[in-house]
């Protein structure tokens, strides 16, 4: 799959944001878990992925599974501000 640099951007915030699934990636961008591991591995320096990778492997939000069901929205309502 041969991604823009602006979506690859969008999927790298998306990946670090604690409340945004791997599960609404995929679905907008049809990247699995692992894909968008493979990803981060490419796009990151070293010591920045491994802080993602311990910061997501820590995250419940990260997985709908996982999630409580009280946790409906997934940004934070302050995130996106009109501008």
């Amino acid at each position: 799959m041969q991604l823009t640099k602006h979506e690859e951007s969008r999927i790298i915030e998306m990946a670090w944001e604690d409340r945004t699934p791997f599960e609404a990636i995929k679905l907008q961008f049809g990247l699995d878990e692992s894909m968008v591991i493979q990803l981060m591995r490419t796009c990151l320096k070293p010591g920045s992925f491994r802080l993602w990778r311990a910061r997501v492997s820590r995250r419940a939000t990260k997985h709908l599974k996982l999630r409580s069901p009280d946790v409906s929205r997934g940004y934070c309502p302050t995130q996106y501000k009109p501008r």
